[in-house]
């Protein structure tokens, strides 16, 4: 056991639960006690250059990645078209694949300025920011700000922000309709890839519940505050110019052009966000709390890191560094490998790690993960699929 692994006896006594559904799959829930280390414990294993920001080899991840979107790009105005007909039709699904995972790279960057983990200079981070993440249809300072209240408030039942679990009684009545069937179950995850994240964005959907109606568009919204507001007024300039330079380009080219070219990866770039953090908060292994156990460490440690294998790197490693991002998110991806490995022996069975296919990790997550309950503990909480 690793320092700090401490788990109760209810919960050892319990592992043979954990292999759910007949999958034949054992895994080891998270331990629940307060850690035996502090949060500046896990900071002083970390070597220190981890912390450091560099300008120049951060601006060289996003000129390769633009360099990859711009390469494929060619490929689909000149080169495809070339080809004959049918070899198009297995053409266009291998572009929108490989950029769709490129340009997803390029969310991620974008993202890693909102932490203010780019570089040494806000200014920069958010002028970035604000570039790359309009350029993907998505608000940068809304979003900044919601997703820091998520880091803030991670395994929250109260005051998360994103993939906030419900409790069982509060499941609409048709829950177990879509949930424990196959055919329910795989239109809720064909939804959630394909209109998961516009509908986060639009309508707060998986959100925290607010007082009133919740839009990370809407400036004069219950999320933000009075600080805040400008910049969502800016965020929502930066998505509609690149809306209508697209209306633009359709005007010119045509629909269908848009489409193929920019629409179907930018699907992808959706459901893959939606993918990720979906799976890196949504597992029988990871507990929620509610107010009368949740502390900030426990809460950031309820997260689970994934190996994608070739596309850890192709994602800046947001997938396999999610626990230490969690604990120290203005660390740079390209040290965030290096700052895991080092806060492993010290975070014992807190770190949790899932190696499983990714459609399998979906659907087993889809079918189990439906609401959360207390066990055995007042106010630690955990997924349960029954009805």
């Amino acid at each position: 056991m690793g320092a700090g692994g401490r788990m109760t006896e209810k919960e050892r006594e319990k592992q043979e639960l954990l292999g759910r559904a007949g999958a034949g799959e054992i895994f080891q829930r998270a331990p629940t006690d307060k850690p035996a280390f502090t949060l500046a414990q896990i900071k002083k294993a970390i070597p220190p250059h981890c912390f450091q920001r560099s300008v120049i080899k951060s601006f060289s991840y996003v000129v390769y990645d633009l360099v990859i979107i711009a390469s494929l790009l060619y490929a689909a105005l000149v080169w495809i078209p070339a080809l004959p007909a049918m070899q198009q039709l297995g053409a266009w699904p291998l572009y929108w694949a490989a950029q769709g995972c490129v340009m997803t790279g390029v969310w991620v960057l974008a993202h890693e300025c909102g932490h203010h983990a780019f570089s040494d200079y806000l200014l920069l981070d958010n002028i970035l920011g604000l570039v790359l993440h309009s350029c993907l249809l998505v608000p940068y300072f809304s979003w900044k700000y919601s997703h820091r209240r998520h880091h803030a408030n991670t395994g929250s039942l109260e005051h998360d922000e994103v993939y906030v679990p419900k409790k069982k009684e509060a499941l609409p009545w048709y829950t177990p309709y879509i949930y424990n069937n196959p055919v329910g179950r795989l239109g809720y995850i064909v939804v959630q890839l394909t209109l998961g994240w516009p509908m986060y964005l639009a309508l707060n959907t998986s959100g925290r519940p607010y007082p009133r109606f919740v839009c990370h568009y809407d400036p004069y919204g219950p999320m933000y505050s009075e600080l805040e507001r400008a910049q969502v007024f800016i965020s929502d300039a930066g998505v509609l110019a690149v809306s209508l330079a697209l209306l633009k380009l359709a005007s010119a080219f045509g629909f269908w052009w848009v489409v193929r070219v920019y629409g179907v990866p930018l699907l992808i770039v959706n459901a893959w966000l939606v993918v990720i953090t979906y799976l890196a908060h949504t597992h029988p292994a990871l507990p929620h709390y509610d107010s009368t156990e949740w502390d900030w460490l426990r809460g950031a440690l309820a997260t689970m890191d994934r190996d994608l294998g070739v596309l850890n790197r192709v994602f800046h490693n947001t997938t396999d560094t999610h626990v230490a991002h969690h604990l120290f998110s203005s660390i740079p991806h390209y040290h965030a490998m290096e700052a895991t490995k080092a806060i492993k022996p010290i975070l014992g069975e807190y770190y949790q790690l899932e190696s499983n296919p990714l459609a399998k990790a979906t659907w087993r997550s889809a079918k189990e993960c439906i609401y959360v309950q207390p066990e055995d503990r007042k106010g630690v909480f955990w997924y349960s699929n029954k009805f």
